[in-house]
């Protein structure tokens, strides 16, 4: 029986990252969310502080090992929380799921589909029963031998590896080999071998073009390298790798992304000959399920798979199938029905991953915890954030508490409590305006949100742009378009429309440089700037080069000696070597995925001591790094080169992010926002194509306000804008409007309508039409764009 008095969760003194010791009350048993302005400070609360303490006392209770380093993760700046029940998080991640992760992985559906075909599954007379493993290519028991399990085989040719046969070896005809050093040894090495790297490709013999690309051999050979006039280079012992061999390592094996694209040029990809692709062994191929193998069932989309398990059979077969629907149910009802479980993650968008994820929740069955949700309704059509708000509801009605970060007005609306931080970002929030039924909002003047979703917003319409030209994209087959022709408007904002799964993404991906009227194209999406501690905003943007000079050329530096490596963190000399100027150290947890904790001994800052004698205006390096963009842009206003990359940050409402933030702790809208104002601070001559796959996600309708007027201001320039997007209110100000649909995947793949967005929003048949049209509104804006 609960007492009134643990109703709540009870926030007290909370001072995680911008938050000015924050007191707030939260009911439990509640669909609960968090709003405020990107920056504002209300991750801070719901993640920083409230589940990060719940996830430091849930250590605390399982094993001494991770409680002894959890010290060191440091737990919450916080006085207080009480009333804080176990919390499980949905964040949205940011790391790049693997090439052997799939739709069934991330559900664990595809674990109960192994177990059905394992134990109720029609095997051939006298075959022996599988163990479940045997259905799984990512295991030894299941994996095709010929392909590991991938479906895929690479193969390169003669024609792949040398394009150019008039030239010879020592001209680069191998064009597969790796540039610098490495590709000269390989050269020297066939030279020490006997080959002659000076004839022509084409007129060398057949046998001896066959032995250099393709041979496994490993020969061993003295090399005598040619003596430089400025160094002499001693006799060394050189191996010999053949370019097939050396592509298909780099392609296997290399941490480098560019030089896997590389190898991969090179290569061609077929279904492999042995499985067909179905990365399976042939033992397991001969087993079925209602006349389907496994390879085959996975391949079904989800809603259909649903359908071919009711016929089971046996007392066995039913209760796995049972089991199996019941799972798929929750996938369904969050409008994904039309993914199959053997489609790969990195095909999915991040809306589609993350409702995955909470579907995958609703069928825990836990009781009693809070949810912490980080936007679940980012890339979501406003049709399917319907279903998301009654997944939400359901799990409330199961007895859990919901903590949503939101800026989606419907979800908010949908809320039982909302809590307003702000009033602005970085260091003018991280206070609480508001706490309490979302009717109280309304009274709160300083607060943005409550412009927004009381409706106080409305921008006085635009005039639409007529296009200068238009460039035409297809007929385009590819994923569930078929045969799709799409004319795009140049000189103007054009917004791709959609409900998930319907193609607009695999649409736009078709538009190139290479279309007649597309002089430069620049395509800004949402993947991480970097993949570790090390990248952040100031390297990403190039400013850091500029600040490391500034401080090079201070007095003090030059009576030290110091030159522009010495306040770089990425080299020996001036950084920390304990953390290797990361500020971070990688702390590894047993059975947990491991976390990063600030450097015991520089705490943080990256650099050695000694570097820090050096100051700029007061400011070592390291506090330089610490600003936020808005401060810098006020100290470093008399930099110019510097200036100007601080001020197209703010231009896109970043001001708020600090300069030395690391890559790992940015959104994919920020690392997204990054990128624009990269491309915004170049000089820009001619004309540009920029597309942008949902450039609002994560955003505050009044950051939605700011990244528009930079959008609008790209077109007025002269240049041409296609966004990917579900928000209403920027569809409503584009000049056109792309459609497609009417659903997601095999029921989509069609342009529904195209045309201005009052003229989408009365199109028939089309489940964006009637949401766009409540953002329109009556009427229609003068000077309505025409389709010649």
């Amino acid at each position: 029986m609960h007492t009134p008095h643990d109703q709540y969760v009870r926030v007290r003194g909370a001072r995680e990252h911008n938050l000015k010791g924050v007191d707030v009350d939260v009911p439990r048993d509640a669909l609960v969310v968090f709003t405020g302005v990107s920056g504002s400070g209300k991750s801070s609360l719901a993640f920083g502080t409230i589940y990060a303490e719940a996830q430091r006392r849930y250590f605390e209770s399982v094993a001494p090992y991770a409680r002894r380093l959890i010290h060191q993760v440091g737990a919450p700046k916080v006085g207080e929380i009480s009333g804080l029940p176990p919390a499980v998080s949905l964040q949205q991640r940011r790391s790049a799921p693997t090439s052997r992760s799939s739709v069934g992985t991330v559900t664990n559906l595809s674990n109960s589909l192994r177990m059905l075909l394992s134990r109720a599954g029609d095997y051939p007379p006298g075959a022996e029963r599988l163990d479940s493993d045997a259905f799984s290519p990512n295991t030894a028991a299941g994996a095709c031998p010929e392909c590991h399990g991938l479906g895929r085989v690479h193969r390169t040719s003669e024609e792949l590896l040398v394009p150019d046969p008039s030239l010879s070896v020592r001209e680069g005809a191998i064009a597969a080999w790796p540039g610098a050093w490495q590709g000269k040894n390989l050269r020297d090495v066939l030279d020490a071998l006997g080959h002659d790297v000076d004839r022509p490709w084409r007129e060398l013999p057949a046998e001896q073009r066959e032995w250099i690309l393709f041979t496994d051999e490993q020969p061993v050979v003295t090399v005598h390298p040619v003596r430089d006039a400025d160094r002499i280079q001693r006799p060394y012992q050189g191996t010999y790798m053949s370019a097939r061999r050396y592509v298909m390592k780099t392609f296997a094996e290399s941490k480098s992304p560019a030089l896997r694209a590389k190898a991969e040029r090179f290569l061609t990809s077929a279904p492999c000959p042995a499985c067909g692709g179905s990365r399976l062994r042939p033992e397991a191929l001969a087993v079925t399920f209602a006349g389907r193998t496994i390879a085959e069932l996975a391949a079904l989309p989800i809603a259909e798979l649903a359908g071919t398990l009711r016929g089971a059979v046996s007392e066995a077969a039913r209760l796995l199938t049972d089991d199996l629907r019941s799972r798929i149910g929750p996938v369904v009802e969050l409008g994904l029905g039309y993914l199959s479980l053997d489609r790969s993650t990195p095909t999915l968008s991040a809306g589609e991953l993350q409702r995955l994820r909470l579907a995958t929740q609703l069928r825990s069955g836990l009781f009693g915890v809070v949810y912490v949700l980080d936007e679940p309704s980012a890339g979501l059509h406003p049709a399917d954030t319907e279903a998301l708000l009654t997944v939400l509801q359901r799990l409330k009605d199961g007895g859990n508490s919901l903590f949503v970060v939101e800026h989606h007005l419907d979800v908010v609306r949908g809320a039982d409590w909302v809590v307003d931080v702000g009033p602005l970002a970085g260091e003018h929030g991280g206070r609480v305006l508001h706490s309490g039924p979302v009717a109280g909002l309304a009274e709160v003047a300083g607060s943005a949100t409550a412009r927004f979703l009381f409706g106080r917003a409305a921008a006085a319409r635009r005039r639409v742009r007529r296009p200068r030209g238009w460039v035409t994209v297809g007929p385009v087959t590819r994923h569930n378009l078929r045969a799709v022709t799409a004319g795009f408007p140049l000189g103007v904002l054009t917004a791709v429309t959609g409900v998930s799964g319907s193609g607009k993404s695999t649409l736009i991906g078709e538009i190139t440089d290479e279309l007649p009227g597309v002089g430069r194209l620049v395509s800004v999406d949402q993947r991480p700037i970097g993949r570790t501690p090390r990248s952040n905003l100031a390297t990403y943007t190039g400013l850091f080069d500029v600040v490391r000079k500034v401080f090079a050329g201070t007095e003090a530096a030059r009576e030290l000696g110091y030159g522009v490596g010495r306040f770089s963190f990425n080299v020996a000399g001036g950084r920390c070597e304990t953390c290797q100027g990361e500020g971070f150290v990688s702390v590894e947890l047993l059975f947990l995925p491991s976390t990063y904790a600030p450097c015991p001994d520089c705490g943080g800052a990256r650099y050695n001591p000694e570097t820090l004698r050096v100051t700029y205006r007061g400011r070592t390096i390291a506090e330089v790094l610490d600003l936020t963009v808005e401060s810098a842009a006020d100290f470093f206003a008399d930099t110019p080169a510097v200036a100007r990359s601080l001020n197209t940050l703010l231009d896109v409402g970043l001001g708020y992010l600090r300069l030395g933030q690391p890559a790992t702790e940015l959104s994919g809208g920020e690392a997204q926002r990054i990128k624009l104002a990269s491309e915004l601070q170049r000089g820009r001559r001619g004309h540009t194509l920029y597309l942008l796959d949902e450039p609002t996600t994560g955003l505050h309708p009044a950051d939605v306000e700011v990244l528009m007027r930079q959008l609008h201001g790209l077109v007025d320039a002269g240049h041409t804008v296609v966004v990917v997007e579900h928000d209403m209110a920027v569809v409503a100000d584009a000049d056109w409007v792309i459609d497609l649909g009417p659903g997601g995947g095999d029921a989509g793949g069609r342009i529904v309508a195209a045309g201005t967005p009052a003229q989408v929003a009365g199109a028939q048949g089309s489940a964006t039409a009637p949401y766009l049209a409540r953002a329109v509104g009556a009427g229609s804006p003068p000077g309505a764009a025409e389709r010649p």
